[in-house]
Order: structure tokens, then sequence, then C-alpha cells
């Protein structure tokens, strides 16, 4: 996901566009909780259900926990710097290898995964209220239906849904709690850990794959929370106890749930386990999460065609635009391609957290401008466009990631791209010189 959105109305100053004052940082628990929260949701609990039908426990769980390894290795690489710099990823990304129109770049994927995800948590939301409704509703009219009242909700911000803000983790965490009783009522741990896969095997690679590809965007956003920790111990922290609560805890939940019930799709599990209240709850939890989606990727687009083509978009049209095509994903079945387009993101995300934390920890083409400007306060001068090295170990290191699935895709892809970038920079780095696209 991307930065939160920030208050319009400026009753409150989030340092989105300058540096966090260490006067303004906030203790552990308080970051941490926000890092919780973004495990435990319902994306999570697809992932796990995803990887227990096609798996068995031990492997499953092996998965997850390599998966989380390259997760928590990118979020604490990049959260420190951005505890260091007290800068949020869009910024800290400029003079981290991407420049100006590299950073609007990365936000356009980001983007594109947002409407990606908008289609997927609408794709949950409609099943939700089919079954409640009944076998007589039309999946495609009632996708359509939700994704536009939803894209509605965004352009004139109808307080009527703000209210769902504060229940979507307390609805979820209900719904796990009353989903794990009903399970244990009719099966053991034991049975549940020893169970064979109930459906087509599953590879290790692909399957750690997914779990990067999954959370991989909050991984490189991961600045945007610890720019507010007070020192590095409190990053590590966040990293570690974020994964075991979250990522680690709520994927055994949806593994053990996929064998118990015998399938990955996740509006049987909660309806065979909690029946139509676990359903409504499923449903309130998503409709904000799915608004915050719209929202962020709106601003991403908006932003991009702005820094590149100097061109000022209606935002409003831009939602418009970006809910149409999430909702149009919903209709033509974009969950049924969950593992798919997991797969992708564990591809095409993982270059842009390599190349910067080689940039910034390893290189330091630009340690010594933010360094000085830190001493200041203020954020430098000089910022590059787009590095051409940059553009080619992106695309590269995605390209290679894709197409060799010999070993473990993510690994492949995090090592290569960052060994292209690394050796571009050394070989073709003249920051001095026209050493970048110029795009007026």
């Amino acid at each position: 996901m991307v930065e939160t959105p920030q208050n319009s109305e400026g009753t409150f100053d989030d340092y989105s566009t300058q540096r966090v004052p260490d006067s303004e940082r906030d203790p552990m628990w308080k970051i941490l909780m926000v890092q919780i929260g973004g495990f435990v949701c319902l994306s999570q609990f697809m992932l796990g259900a995803e990887l227990g039908y096609g798996m068995s426990f031990r492997d499953a769980v092996l998965s997850t926990v390599i998966g989380s390894v390259i997760l928590q290795f990118i979020a604490y690489g990049l959260g420190l710097a951005g505890q260091r710099e007290g800068l949020a990823t869009s910024l800290l990304s400029k003079w981290s290898g991407f420049g100006t129109i590299g950073s609007a770049v990365v936000g356009l994927t980001f983007a594109i995964s947002l409407i990606g995800w908008f289609g997927i948590q609408n794709s949950v939301f409609a099943q939700g209220i089919v079954s409640i409704i009944g076998k007589n509703a039309n999946f495609g009219i009632v996708s359509t239906i939700t994704g536009l009242v939803v894209t509605l909700s965004v352009i004139f911000g109808f307080k009527g849904l703000s209210w769902t803000t504060n229940i979507s983790v307390p609805a979820f965490l209900i719904v796990l709690g009353v989903a794990i009783y009903n399970m244990m009522k009719g099966h053991t741990i034991a049975g549940l850990v020893t169970m064979a896969a109930p459906g087509a095997a599953m590879s290790l690679s692909s399957a750690i794959t997914m779990v990067t590809g999954n959370f991989i965007v909050g991984a490189i956003i991961m600045p945007d929370l610890t720019r507010r920790s007070r020192n590095g111990r409190d990053v590590f922290w966040i990293c570690v106890i974020g994964t075991l609560v979250g990522e680690l805890g709520v994927n055994v939940i949806g593994v053990l749930m996929a064998h118990a019930v015998g399938t990955s799709k996740i509006m049987p599990i909660i309806y065979q386990l909690t029946g139509l209240f676990g359903i409504a709850l499923i449903v309130l939890s998503s409709v904000k999460v799915n608004d915050l989606n719209l929202y962020s990727a709106s601003l991403d687009i908006v932003n991009f065609f702005k820094q590149v083509f100097h061109v000022n978009l209606n935002r409003a049209w831009v939602t418009v635009v970006a809910g149409c095509l999430g909702t149009f994903l919903s209709v033509i079945g974009v969950i049924d391609k969950f593992s798919s387009f997991l797969t992708v993101l564990g591809v095409v995300f993982p270059p842009v957290a390599s190349i910067m934390f080689v940039d910034y920890w390893i290189l330091k083409r630009d340690r010594k401008s933010l360094d000085e400007s830190h001493n200041r306060g203020t954020l430098p001068a000089d910022t590059e466009k787009f590095p051409i090295v940059t553009i080619v170990a992106w695309v590269g290191g995605s390209l290679i990631g894709y197409f060799f699935t010999w070993g473990i895709q993510s690994i492949t892809v995090i090592i290569a791209s960052g060994l292209i970038y690394y050796v571009g920079m050394k070989l073709f780095d003249k920051k001095s010189t026209k050493s970048t696209i110029e795009l007026k």
C-alpha cells in the first residue's frame, strides 16, 4: 500500500513533504500496532488459505518463514533508512536511486497494484453479498454495483462509510476467533497439521514468491511508518514482532482452515466456519480497505502525470476511471487469478527495494547531500530525473525473476536487480553529466 492519505484540511502536519523532526517521533508500540494492523487483514488470510490448499502444513509454514525473512530484510533495511532520514518512501526514493520522475513511476506501479487489489477486495465484497442474498443473485451485477458504490464514496467522501475504518481489524479478529472455535470442534490440531494438502500441489518456490508478493509493497513503504521511530532498535522490533504476530500468525490460521474445509476459496471457508454472521463482518471490514486502495491509487496516478508530463489531472475523474477498471477486473474474475497476481507482484516490486537498499546502504550516492541537508533540517537541493541504470536494473531484474524460475524467484529478483544496479552505477554513474533521462 501507499502512504496514508493526508488531511486535506490542514488540521495536522504529517510531514509528508519534509523530514519528521526528532521531537515528533513516536514510541515503538504505537507504530507496531499500525504494522500489525497491516498484516491482520483479509488478503493475508487469503494467502494462508492458498498455501494450505496446495501444501502440507510443514511446507506452508516453511514458505511463510522464508518469505517473511525476505520481506523483513527489505522492511528493516528501508525502514532503518527512513528512521535515520525521517523521510517517507516517496521522498527517500528520490535520493535512493530513482530520482524525481523515477519515484513517480514507482508510485504509478503502486497504483496499478492497488487497482488490482481493489478488484480482488471488491470480488470478496460481492461474494459476501451474494452469500447473504442467496444463489439467485448474479455475481457480475452485484460486483458492478459494489465497485461503483465504493468508487462514488471516494469521489464524494461519503461520511457514512468512515465508521467502517474503526471496525475493520476488530471485525476480522472476531471472525477469525469464531472460525477457529468452530474449526476445533470438528478437528484436532494434530490432525490438521499432519493432513495432506487438499488441492493441487504448489512448489516451495512459487509459495515463497506469493508470500513476498502479498506484502512487498508494505515492506517497501516501511519508511512511511518508521520515519517516526525514535531509534534503529525500535525499527528492528517493529519488523520482527509485526511479522511473528501478523504474517506468520494469520497465515498459519489460513493454512489450517484450508485443510479443515478443503478449499482455498475465502467465502466458503468463512461461511462454513462462521455462517452469515462472519460473512457480514467480512463485507463491512472490506469496504474501507477498498476505499483507501482506490483513494491512494488515484493520488499516485495524479502525481505521476504531474511529475512526468506536467499535466494536472482531476482526481475525481481519475478515481472514476480507476474504480471502473478495478470493478471490471472483479467482474471478469480477477480473484480466481489471486496466485498469479501475487506472483507478478513478487517479481515486479522486489527490484525497487533492492535498488533503494544498494543505493542508500552500499553505494551511498546521495548520502553526503542527505547528511548535510539533515543537519540543516531541510532536503537536498539537487535531484536526478530517472537514472538509466535504475531502469535497466528494475526491468532486467524483473524479467530475470519472471522467466528464470529455478530457485526462489524473489531472491533471484533481489540479487539480480541489486547486482545490475551496483555494477551499472560503478561503470556508468556520472551525476555531474547527463546520465539521466531528461523528460521535459
